[in-house]
């Protein structure tokens, strides 16, 4: 039974956009999730990345490395699943791989997991900053990446 609450998404018919993504995942079929849901579960994802993230910056000032890696790398990672709510996680990795955001995304990817090695194998802060500001301009460029012609002005600015 659907919800008469004032933020019913379905009910009012606005949202998420029906597109050839939402309707055929397989994992939205199989879990039984409805676009609110999935509304839900992204804007709830985003929320939590977005706050791990920021409390391991703090945590960065109190000189904790070790801490700072793990909420910040699980904070990328629960934004990066965020969006498979929105998409569908098959979908996600499909597009994540395409040919304009394939290099993005493993130097993302790898950055992140290059902030973990920077701070339990070699115990480096300066690594650290270095690995996660390579992961911010990674995830940025991914992101943008989705936008159309965003991909070309920005190697426009920088000169490629």
């Amino acid at each position: 039974m659907a919800s008469k609450g004032w933020f019913n998404l379905e009910s009012v018919g606005i949202g998420i956009p029906e597109t050839q993504y939402f309707e055929g995942d397989s994992a939205f079929k199989f879990l039984g999730l409805s676009r609110t849901t999935r509304l839900y579960g992204f804007l709830g994802c985003t929320a939590i990345g977005f706050v791990l993230s920021l409390l391991g910056s703090i945590v960065l000032f109190l000189a904790q490395i070790a801490l700072f890696a793990i909420l910040y790398g699980l904070g990328t990672i629960i934004s990066l699943v965020a969006t498979g709510f929105l998409i569908g996680f098959t979908t996600q990795l499909k597009l994540m791989f395409k040919a304009k955001r394939v290099i993005a995304t493993i130097v993302m990817l790898g950055s992140i997991g290059l902030v973990f090695v920077g701070a339990f194998v070699i115990r480096s802060d300066v690594l650290c900053i270095i690995f996660v500001i390579i992961q911010y301009l990674a995830f940025t460029y991914y992101s943008l990446s989705y936008v159309p012609g965003m991909t070309s002005a920005i190697k426009g600015l920088v000169g490629f």
